[in-house]
């Protein structure tokens, strides 16, 4: 079962996938997943992807998901950073 995490500020989605999709290398947000399995060689496809492993389904998410978390890391520190 996947899990669907609600954004908390509704209006933060369009930033959201902007990030991920910089994180991605691509513009389309969409794509980005589908980028991160090329780059990392897993064969994601568009529609059914059943005969993938849970481990194979955790490298996309985390590579997506942690260059995320550390983007958004640096972004606050940087902001930190000047207002001092």
């Amino acid at each position: 079962m996947a899990r669907r995490r609600k954004i908390l500020v509704s209006e933060a989605r369009q930033g959201l996938d902007d990030l991920k999709a910089k994180i991605a290398g691509t513009k389309n947000p969409e794509e980005a997943k589908f980028e991160v399995a090329k780059e990392i060689g897993v064969p994601l496809k568009k529609d059914y992807n059943g005969e993938l492993t849970s481990k194979q389904n955790g490298k996309i998410g985390g590579k997506l998901g942690g260059g995320m978390v550390k983007e958004l890391i640096k972004m606050a520190q940087e902001n930190l950073g000047k207002k001092h």
